[in-house]
C-alpha cells in the first residue's frame, strides 16, 4: 500500500502541473484509478472497524465474550482512537474477571474520551473486584463531578466507602442516591445511618 500512495500522490502532483489532454495524463489513468482503489480501501479499513466493533457486540450479546474480545481488539488494530471498542473490551474482559485487563481498557477508553462518566464509573467497580477501593471512589468521584445526577455514581462510592471501613463515611452518599430514586439505598440510610 505505501508505494501506491506514493504513486498516486506522484500522479496527482503530475496531473495538477499538466494541461488536460495530454498524452502523459492519459497514460497515468491507470495510476489514477490505483489512486481511486486505495481511498475506497481506505474507506474500507474505517467501515471494517465497524464491522468488527458490531461483530463483538454480537458475539458479547451471544455470550462468546472471548470472540468478542478479539473482534474488539480487531476494530482496535484498524483504529486505536476507538474508546467504545476499549470501552466493551474493558466490559467483556471484565464479565470474564479479567479485572486489570478491564482496567487498562477503560483507562485507555478514558484517555480517549476524558468527559464519559460511565467510563470512570466502570473502571471504579472494576478496581473494587481487585480490592482497590480508594482508586475506586476516586474514580466513581471523577463520574459524580462530570454527572452528578447519577444515583449509581453516588451508590458505588458509597459502596467502596463502606468496603474501604467506613460505613457512617457513606451516609452522605447513600441519602444522596436515595434521593435521587435509589430504592437499595434509601433501605441502607433507613438501617445504617
Amino acid at each position: 500500500p505505501r508505494m501506491s500512495r506514493v504513486t498516486t500522490a506522484f500522479a496527482a502532483a503530475v496531473a495538477l502541473f499538466l494541461p488536460i489532454g495530454r498524452p502523459l495524463l492519459v497514460g497515468l489513468t491507470p495510476a489514477v484509478g490505483i489512486g481511486a482503489g486505495l481511498l475506497s480501501t481506505q474507506a474500507a479499513y474505517a467501515k471494517s472497524a465497524q464491522d468488527w466493533f458490531d461483530s463483538g457486540l454480537d458475539k458479547a450479546e451471544s455470550g462468546n465474550l472471548k470472540g468478542a474480545i478479539a473482534d474488539f481488539t480487531k476494530a482496535i488494530k484498524i483504529n486505536p482512537n476507538y474508546a467504545d471498542a476499549y470501552f466493551n473490551r474493558g466490559d467483556a474482559k471484565e464479565q470474564l474477571k479479567d479485572y486489570k485487563g478491564a482496567i487498562e481498557d477503560y483507562t485507555n477508553a478514558i484517555e480517549i474520551n476524558p468527559n464519559d462518566a460511565d467510563l470512570y464509573s466502570f473502571r471504579g467497580f472494576a478496581k473494587s473486584q481487585l480490592e482497590d477501593y480508594k482508586g475506586a471512589i476516586n474514580d466513581y468521584t471523577k463520574a459524580i463531578e462530570i454527572d452528578p445526577l447519577d444515583k449509581y455514581f453516588y451508590s458505588g462510592r458509597a459502596f467502596n466507602t463502606v468496603f474501604k471501613g467506613d460505613p457512617q463515611g457513606a451516609c452522605s452518599d447513600w441519602r444522596k442516591a436515595a434521593d435521587l430514586g435509589h430504592a437499595y439505598a434509601l433501605e441502607w440510610v433507613r438501617n445504617e445511618c
